[in-house]
């Protein structure tokens, strides 16, 4: 089903992009502001909810439980959120028909981190594998800020770039936390503690290695190679 709805998102995605063409693109500020700072406020509620699970399980059973744990598909809080986070990544997809239905510039990073997160993401919610703690504490985290900075920018207001930087600087460091769990995984997905799949771990792993590069490569071309072309000119 989630390569279906993925298949079914890209054709949406290219499909309006053609049909707006010829076509003056919509303002659509009022549903942006109220489209992002419902998923902000989403995000928020979801960090503190996995957070505080994650925290009792890295002070009671350390480090090697906070990745492998499955109990963060099973605690009467954490798996509703956890059942959320996955719903998501089915919503989050809304962020790319803003851009088309705008007509802002559509980048290779935006509908491939949504369509491939939302296999993956499924997949491993499926066979409940290690690893989903930290994926979805550290998304709720900055999608709560990032979804906030939409918001005030959808509002008309001026955001400092130090802002965006940060932003994007954490989602950088995130890939970073992600790739490192799976090296962990790999490690540890013998012991019968940390459940998975060499098939997650391969998705896992391609996913992240390419979201760390497609991050590093935006931040670089958006705010290092912007201010040296500025301050040559």
């Amino acid at each position: 089903k989630s390569v279906f709805f993925s298949a079914a998102y890209l054709m949406l995605v290219f499909g309006i992009q053609h049909f707006m063409k010829q076509r003056r693109g919509y303002q659509l500020r009022t549903p942006l502001i109220l489209w992002s700072f419902s998923l902000s406020l989403f995000s928020a509620i979801g960090a503190v909810r996995i957070w505080k699970q994650m925290a009792l399980i890295l002070s009671t059973k350390g480090l090697k439980q906070s990745v492998c744990s499955q109990s963060f598909y099973v605690h009467p809080i954490s798996k509703l959120w956890i059942y959320l986070f996955v719903l998501s990544k089915l919503l989050e997809p809304g962020d790319t028909m803003f851009i088309v239905l705008r007509k802002k510039k559509l980048i290779f990073l935006n509908w491939y981190h949504h369509s491939t997160t939302l296999i993956v993401t499924w997949y491993g919610y499926k066979d409940m594998v290690a690893g989903i703690g930290w994926p979805a504490a550290l998304n709720f985290s900055i999608h709560a800020i990032t979804y906030l900075y939409y918001t005030v920018r959808a509002a008309g207001f001026q955001v400092p770039r130090s802002i965006a930087m940060a932003i994007t600087s954490s989602q950088v460091l995130q890939m970073l936390i992600y790739v490192i769990m799976n090296i962990l995984i790999i490690f540890w997905m013998e012991d019968k503690v940390c459940h998975t799949t060499w098939t997650i771990v391969f998705l896992t792993s391609v996913l992240y290695v390419s979201f760390l590069v497609l991050f590093c490569n935006y931040f670089f071309h958006t705010y290092l190679r912007s201010t040296q072309k500025s301050k040559r000119e």
